[in-house]
């Protein structure tokens, strides 16, 4: 008997699956092989619409802004990226053929949304979804845009971003960002996430946040922020990143700066690198500098030795000067906060289940056989 497409998972999810069981061992892939499947479009009784499972049917569109208010607020500062789950990116294709659409609440408040599909050259299909709304005496107004990309190279993405302003002075936006490729050359595939935020309130406070998140099949990955903000005359800026190479060597750093109103002004920065035992470098630089001219500066130092042997030494520009060796537990330099590649397929499943022409009534993609040849699946 034949299956119907609508039935079967998505094929970059069975390419995800199988390439989790040729690289990782059964207890690395606990919680990850059960992916899910597109569900059977079920007929709703009171409507007589077709649905997904997945999605719990279709949904008018009206629904999704009825809390226009809610969208009112600017993102909040060093909550890194958030996982795809949170941002509720719901991309119907019987909503594109509405064309626009509009409304307005009870308070007044009026909103609208438009959704569409873009194709371009070698399978290029982009599904986006454009939504806005402001309040009943436009002192407040917000703008959402959703979209998913992908191509006959295997490359995938879902976005979003948001922007707007409201009555107390504040302005944003905000862009979240997930991709999956394979390297040309390898065929290891990759999973990167970003946010972009930036704000502004009333009392002209601004601030910007970069993060990414980078993750690699063969178990490379990264972690960064790059941040800045003012307040008045006074600023700060913050960066840092982490490397894991899926062996068990680390590479961390961080560095940040800031300035105070009067003038003076003060840094922080530090690196280390790691083996699997724990073992390596790890260095550093603090430093204050006044607005009269003076500094203070101090650099220092720790090598990581077997037997739990640390060397601790440094100096400072005020006299200081140490170096001694001590007895250390290596446990907490290697606790740290990676995260493979299983981990990383489990939580991009939204991004990982877009299928070219599923949706839109074309021909699914045919899925590569482990001969390297295409079956129908």
């Amino acid at each position: 008997m034949q299956t119907s497409h609508a039935t079967l998972p998505s094929p970059r999810l069975r390419w995800v699956t199988r390439t989790l069981a040729c690289r990782l061992n059964p207890r690395q892939l606990r919680g990850v092989t059960e992916l899910p499947w597109r569900t059977r479009p079920v007929r709703h009784a009171h409507t007589g619409r077709k649905g997904g499972g997945r999605r719990g049917g279709w949904r008018r569109p009206w629904r999704r802004h009825c809390n226009v208010s809610a969208r009112w607020e600017p993102p909040e500062r060093d909550q890194g990226i958030k996982p795809e789950t949170e941002w509720n990116i719901v991309l119907d294709q019987q909503e594109a053929q509405l064309g626009t659409v509009s409304g307005k609440d009870e308070q007044g408040n009026t909103w609208w949304s438009e959704t569409g599909i873009d194709r371009g050259d070698k399978g290029y299909r982009c599904r986006w979804t454009v939504m806005g709304g402001a309040s009943s005496d436009d002192s407040a107004s917000w703008r959402e845009t959703w979209w998913e990309k992908c191509d006959d190279t295997g490359y995938l993405e879902l976005g979003a971003e948001k922007s707007g302003h409201n009555a107390q002075g504040d302005r944003w936006w905000e862009t979240w960002r997930e991709v999956f490729y394979q390297d040309e050359w390898s065929g290891v595939g990759h999973i990167e996430k970003s946010a972009d935020k930036w704000a502004v309130n009333g009392n002209g406070e601004e601030w910007h946040e970069r993060w990414w998140e980078k993750y690699g099949a063969n178990g490379f990955t990264e972690k960064g922020a790059d941040k800045w903000g003012r307040k008045g005359d006074g600023a700060w800026w913050e960066k840092w990143g982490e490397q894991y190479d899926g062996a068990g060597n680390i590479n961390r750093w961080c560095d940040k700066w800031a300035e105070a109103w009067d003038g003076d002004r003060w840094g922080d920065k530090w690196s280390e690198r790691l083996d699997n035992r724990g073992l390596g470098k790890k260095f550093g630089e603090t430093w204050h500098l006044k607005q009269s001219g003076e500094r203070w500066q101090r650099n220092w130092g720790e090598e990581y030795m077997e037997n739990n042997i640390v060397r601790k030494y440094g100096n400072s520009t005020r006299g200081e000067d140490w170096d001694t060796i001590v007895e250390e537990d290596p446990g907490p330099r290697l606790d740290s906060s990676y995260v493979g590649w299983a981990e990383a397929v489990g939580n991009s499943l939204q991004l990982l289940s877009i299928s070219p022409g599923l949706d839109d009534g074309s021909e699914p993609p045919r899925d590569k056989g482990q001969d390297g040849g295409y079956s129908s699946g």
